[in-house]
């Protein structure tokens, strides 16, 4: 038997790597989509076409896309916290501080997610996970000093912009956790995502309609790209393989991507806003990958 936690298999690194470049990139996109449309249309957009085509590709595939009463319920629940929540905080946050500052605050999704698993799975961080979060997070807290020393002007809007994008973090973590309990290991997991994807884009259009009125859309190219990426590659592909490592290793170790998530976008802002590195932050990532080396190597506790 080998020695290899599952965790550090490439069943797990490849798609875990896959899923962080694709977030890595989404918060230049999502910069860009705000504008002329409200967060809310936005965001019902987005999954209104990445439920659609996980439904596709459910038939494609043959699985049975009806559920019963019990699955429509947990998609419901899902769709509440994942598409509908998560993403209007994360969307109104980036209208008060930077892409950067609000992907640092999503590397803080392995704390909410190691407690609500220990409480409703029962799953314990062992030491060497507990190790690399400390890691983890002493590396996002000289990335967040960073960013406060660039960024010291507009102290009230900062901190509404990080509150929002906390409250963020915790829906996404609600989301993460139903993702391993027994209710959503019991249904296929493309016919469910794409069903509480619709359910979220539906709650998205219902919230937007009733705040900011009738629909509205931007018809620049790198906005419709944008609401393609985002849906089709950040939504229906990125999420399937992402929801997949949380049935596999768990969700605090799933959510060490968010920890990575943050030094990509901060890789890509260097190329594509002028981005510029100092000390404090290259030790900061640095900091962060060690973490995510520790805590991938280690192994699941016992219950």
């Amino acid at each position: 038997m080998t020695d290899t936690p599952r965790s550090a298999t490439p069943a797990v690194l490849i798609p875990f790597g896959i899923v962080t470049l694709i977030w890595g990139s989404t918060w230049i996109v999502i910069r860009d989509q705000l504008g002329i449309v409200p967060p809310s249309w936005s965001v019902t957009y987005r999954f209104l076409i990445a439920g659609l085509v996980m439904l596709l590709w459910a038939w494609q595939r043959g699985d049975r896309i009806a559920v019963d009463r019990r699955g429509l319920f947990f998609a419901a629940g899902l769709g509440l916290a994942q598409f509908c929540l998560n993403f209007n905080f994360v969307y109104r946050s980036e209208q008060y501080v930077t892409s950067g500052l609000v992907a640092l605050m999503y590397a803080l999704l392995i704390v909410p997610n190691s407690i609500l698993a220990r409480i409703f799975l029962g799953q314990r961080m062992g030491r060497q996970l507990l190790v690399g979060s400390a890691i983890a997070l002493a590396g996002v807290a000289l990335l967040f000093v960073h960013e406060a020393r660039e960024h010291p002007e507009n102290g009230a809007a900062v901190l509404i912009g990080l509150g929002i994008a906390l409250a963020g973090v915790f829906s996404a973590s609600v989301a993460n956790v139903m993702q391993a309990t027994p209710t959503a290991k019991a249904y296929p997991m493309v016919p469910l995502l794409g069903i509480a994807m619709l359910i979220g884009a539906a709650m998205d259009a219902t919230y937007a309609t009733l705040t900011v009125g009738a629909p509205v859309f931007d018809w620049r190219w790198s906005y419709v790209g944008g609401l393609f990426y985002l849906g089709i590659v950040a939504s229906a592909v990125a999420f399937t393989l992402y929801f997949g490592l949380i049935r596999t290793i768990g969700p605090a170790k799933a959510a060490y991507n968010g920890v990575v998530v943050p030094v990509i976008a901060m890789l890509l802002s260097t190329l594509f806003e002028d981005y510029r590195w100092s000390p404090l932050a290259g030790a900061g990532a640095l900091l962060a990958l060690a973490g995510l080396v520790v805590a991938l190597k280690a192994r699941r506790p016992n219950r």
